[in-house]
């Protein structure tokens, strides 16, 4: 029977760690057979483990049963060997191998187990199916890359304890089975043995937790902790993910920056060994928009964003005009000294690109390298307006200008964003070890919704606004800045964060200025249906209403009926609600939402209401 015990064999080095320096040690590896080469009398088993990969070498003539044994190895077995280190022949270095100077000549060898033709290579250059890798993920996960990308997430883990621990914060675990909240995706949801019909929710982030521990006086929190979102999967978002997640009390935006950066500085320098020099360049949002068409704008390449709709105002070219005189805009990028790797064909292509962004098409200006110059718009403007493009594009030989136009300033941004990184793509030029970067400061503090046609928070209505636009909430809430920020390498947005009201005045103006955005309560009703429905929903405020439900309540309740689930808000719905009609044709439905409270009458179990909506059918 043939031993398999790891008794007198277990490793003094791990095979990937051997150097020169360590040469003519007696040393003992265990690992998996990497690949075998039998030169004759002489064989090679390359013996591989987490640190990386050694060469053993069994020479024949040397002792025959131990080369006899090493020849039944086939990849993946798994061995223990022992022998002395030695430095290898100078036309036997391998360069390529970070143990390519070392060899150990065996002086013993136990194969611990055996193993089957594996289904694919244990090799980083072969292209195997995401299917079979995840069937055969254990045999996946002995890939070089895949460990490599382990121990990479082991580091940063190791090194963010040990910064934020230096920087006073105290590590605190939260629960995982947890009360479901309104957040930004839908919950997970755990049933319970002990309470049937009632479930747990598995938290989007520590949420509320966090808070309540600022509330306890705990000042500063971290905690790498798992998170659970059931949502449409992303590239760089898997249902359930790792987050480093830090509050803290007592301090303003560019504290937090200033924690952060040292953190990140601190992680490049000690797991990469790349340093970065801070402070990090900051953008607003407003200027990575206009520049870069994103909030997330990746630096490594130029291909600028470009305003000329003033130049396009009054030309000739309707498209470009009929942008403007709508409110819209016209932008665009000028790939420099890339002109001929765009053929009309490949415009073409770029042109159903766009379109993908909601751009309703795409028009070019080319630069040929001896001068001459072709474009889809040129016709239509004067020589004045086509140097004063150029002049504005930076325009030269061998370059090319991609334009869009739009009534929507958003989406003339946002495709030639996508556009801009989508050629740099094609073109090689963002390069995986070129590091960029940066903060965006300054987001909107309110977005419009289209579905909702309305404003709503677009971070969510606890984040501070900026204190020069605290007066705009009253005025104009769509110009209000808040004070969030989000850190981006490559394009990439790595975190973000904001400074949370803490002044029980300006919160309730923030709820003010989101129920005003949406239907501006002066005590006049507001119309937001389609007529084209027989259907008009009005939004009386609560307070309004109080009397209204006092007097009606006691009235004998004519008519009771169903209502369909009905959303007004992103972040509240119905379900099928059991409503009271108090006429034939005036139903009460309602709303509810999270943050207030309000009652409207002691007999009623409307708790945690701001409005109710009326429906109204046109058919009276």
């Amino acid at each position: 029977m043939n031993n398999t015990s790891i008794a007198g064999m277990k490793r003094t080095h791990m095979c990937g760690q051997l150097r020169l320096s360590d040469a003519g040690q007696e040393v003992t590896v265990n690992g998996w057979v990497d690949r075998v080469r039998d030169n004759g009398g002489v064989l090679f088993l390359l013996v591989r483990d987490r640190a990386g990969i050694v060469q053993c070498t069994f020479d024949k003539s040397v002792n025959k049963d131990l080369f006899d044994i090493a020849f039944t190895c086939r990849t993946e077995f798994v061995v223990a060997v022992r022998g002395k280190l030695v430095a290898r022949d100078e036309a036997a270095i391998n360069k390529k191998m970070p143990t390519g100077e070392v060899e150990i000549i065996a002086e013993d060898i136990r194969i611990l187990s055996k193993a089957e033709t594996t289904p694919f290579e244990i090799d980083d250059t072969k292209e195997v199916g995401d299917q079979v890798r995840l069937k055969y993920r254990y045999l996946d996960l002995r890939r070089p890359s895949m460990q490599k990308n382990l121990m990479l997430r082991h580091r940063v883990t190791q090194v963010a304890r040990n910064y934020f621990d230096e920087q006073g914060f105290i590590e605190i675990e939260t629960p995982m089975l947890t009360k479901s909240t309104p957040e930004g995706a839908r919950d997970y949801l755990v049933p319970s043995r002990v309470h049937p019909g009632k479930f747990y929710a598995l938290p989007q982030s520590p949420q509320q937790y966090k808070q309540l521990l600022m509330l306890a006086g705990m000042d500063r929190y971290i905690q790498i902790t798992r998170c659970f979102r059931d949502e449409d999967l992303r590239a760089d978002r898997q249902p359930e993910f790792t987050q480093i997640d830090l509050e803290m009390s007592f301090v303003e935006q560019d504290d937090v920056i200033a924690v952060n950066e040292g953190f990140l500085k601190r992680v490049f320098k000690e797991v990469l060994d790349i340093d970065i020099q801070l402070p990090l360049p900051r953008l607003t949002w407003r200027e990575a928009m206009d520049r870069f068409g994103s909030d997330k704008p990746d630096t490594r390449f130029g291909f600028e964003i470009k305003d000329i709709s003033d130049i396009a105002a009054n030309c000739g070219f309707g498209v470009f005009k009929g942008a403007v005189e709508a409110g819209g805009t016209v932008r665009l990028i000028n790939i420099n000294g890339y002109a001929d790797k765009f053929p009309r064909k490949e415009i073409d292509k770029l042109a159903d690109f766009v379109k993908t962004y909601r751009a309703k098409g795409l028009a070019w200006m080319k630069v040929a390298s001896d001068g001459s110059m072709t474009s889809s718009f040129a016709k239509f403007l004067t020589e004045e307006e086509i140097a004063a493009i150029k002049e504005r594009a930076d325009m030269h030989e061998n370059d090319v200008l991609f334009v869009v136009a739009d009534a929507s300033e958003e989406t003339a941004l946002v495709s030639l964003g996508a556009l801009r990184c989508e050629l740099a793509k094609r073109l090689s030029l963002a390069k995986k070890d070129d590091f960029k970067l940066l903060w965006v400061t300054e987001f909107p503090q309110f977005e419009y919704s289209e579905e909702e046609d309305r404003l709503v928070a677009k971070h969510h209505p606890f984040t501070a606004p900026m204190d020069e636009d605290i007066p705009l909430l009253d005025t104009d809430p769509a110009k209000v800045r808040a004070k969030a920020y989000d850190i981006i390498l490559n394009g990439c947005e790595l975190g973000g964060g904001s400074i949370r009201i803490n002044d029980p005045e300006l919160q309730q103006r923030m709820f003010r200025a989101l129920d005003a955005v949406a239907h501006p309560l002066t005590g006049d009703a507001r119309v937001l249906g389609d007529l084209g429905q027989r259907k008009v929903f009005i939004i009386i405020q609560v307070e309004q209403l109080a009397l209204f439900f006092r007097e009606r309540l006691a009235v004998k309740v004519e008519q009771q009926a169903h209502f369909e689930r009905f959303a007004f808000h992103r972040r509240a719905s119905l379900n099928s609600v059991k409503c009271f009609a108090f006429t034939s044709n005036v139903i009460i439905l309602p709303y509810i939402c999270r943050g207030v409270k309000g009652k409207i009458a002691e007999n009623t179990n409307f708790v945690h209401i701001i409005y109710v909506c009326f429906i109204l059918p046109m058919m009276l």
